[in-house]
């Protein structure tokens, strides 16, 4: 069974938010072993330097590489990253699991996303759409794709 961490910056306030993820991480538990971690957000004042956000996303990325899984892939997730159709998420997903690479961390930035220097470092960057969109909610279409992904896999009605 792949193990999937999602690791997010920012917690879940909105109840809305975190019911969504309670559903898509059950529904998520008969596919994969999932693993949903939050790091604090970097508090920074109501109109930061380029300078103060470049600090704050160093220190976001000093935690989630303290909380990396060893040994997995990583795909972090970015405007800039490429974007794929669900059908090519769930090849990826497989061709990683049959390459061995049963772990896979997904990193979701906080609201000024992640920085440069972990997404270099990223076996892959992955975009949503070239839209902005909350990371909170970044977070719920993430899990949807994936269990999109896992149901294509097993050949289910739920992706039409």
């Amino acid at each position: 069974m792949q193990k999937i961490t999602v690791l997010c910056v920012g917690r879940l306030k909105e109840k809305f938010y975190t019911e969504a993820a309670a559903e898509y991480v059950k529904r998520l538990g008969r596919w994969c072993g999932l693993t949903l971690l939050e790091l604090p957000e970097q508090r920074l004042p109501e109109d930061p330097s380029p300078a103060q956000v470049r600090q704050a996303l160093a220190a976001e990325a000093a935690a989630i590489r303290e909380r990396l899984p060893k040994g997995g892939a990583v795909a972090a997730l970015c405007v800039e990253g490429d974007a794929c159709s669900s059908e090519a998420l769930a090849r990826r997903l497989e061709e990683l699991a049959v390459a061995g690479r049963t772990q896979v961390t997904f990193l979701i930035g906080g609201s000024y996303g992640l920085d440069e220097e972990l997404k270099r470092s990223a076996d892959w960057r992955l975009s949503m759409s070239p839209m902005t969109f909350p990371h909170h909610l970044a977070r719920i279409m993430l899990l949807e794709q994936l269990y999109r992904a896992y149901q294509i896999q097993a050949g289910t009605r739920y992706h039409k």
